[in-house]
């Protein structure tokens, strides 16, 4: 048994060792075994065509049923389905494209336009301190699906990198993916 951190509320027969797990820690689990879907692959593309696609599935279902917030001419907000943070999005464009050059002069505006419009909807929504944005360009670049390309729009908050994701490798996510998409959706700034 190691010792126990300072202010730690935990005694020492609280913590419950698994054998062959190591030392036991003061930590509890949190465990959230709808993640394995995500790890396990769910809805990734099993090859670049764009029939496999998520990210070109999504547009042709209800706003709702996809988590679609926003829709314009060439590119969609919608939320991450596995979301880093609460109010996740990506924004994506309708056309299959795996690189941010192939993208035409009307897509790298609606990208950018959908991107400044998310952040205002969600500060709007949860008072988010700052914001994560990027694309992840090819597989070695860490894109999740890397044959269509996606923006990534995650709020964040004043210490809300704790030992959660940081040592627990969990998101806490205080509400339902349906019930963000329906708020962001009505707070979505008009153009």
């Amino acid at each position: 048994m190691t010792d126990q951190p300072p202010g730690s509320p935990y005694e020492p027969e609280d913590v419950v060792q698994q054998d062959g797990v190591g030392d036991a820690d003061p930590f509890l689990r949190l465990w959230t075994p709808h993640r394995m879907a995500y790890i396990a692959g769910e809805n990734k593309p099993t090859s670049d065509a764009a029939g496999s696609c998520p990210f070109c599935r999504i547009p042709a279902l209800p706003d709702a049923d996809g988590l679609i917030v926003q829709r314009a001419e060439a590119a969609y907000a919608v939320l991450n389905l596995y979301p880093y943070n609460p109010g996740h999005l990506m924004v994506v464009p309708y056309r299959h494209v795996a690189d941010y050059t192939e993208l035409t002069p009307a897509e790298v505006a609606d990208v950018a336009r959908l991107t400044q419009e998310a952040m205002v909807a969600v500060r709007e929504v949860s008072a988010a301190h700052g914001f994560n944005i990027g694309m992840n360009q090819g597989e070695i670049a860490g894109a999740g699906i890397a044959a269509h390309l996606h923006q990534h729009v995650v709020p964040r908050w004043g210490g809300d990198t704790n030992f959660m994701p940081v040592i627990g490798q969990t998101k806490v996510l205080p509400q339902l993916l349906a019930d963000t998409r329906s708020l962001l959706a009505k707070n979505w700034p008009t153009g």
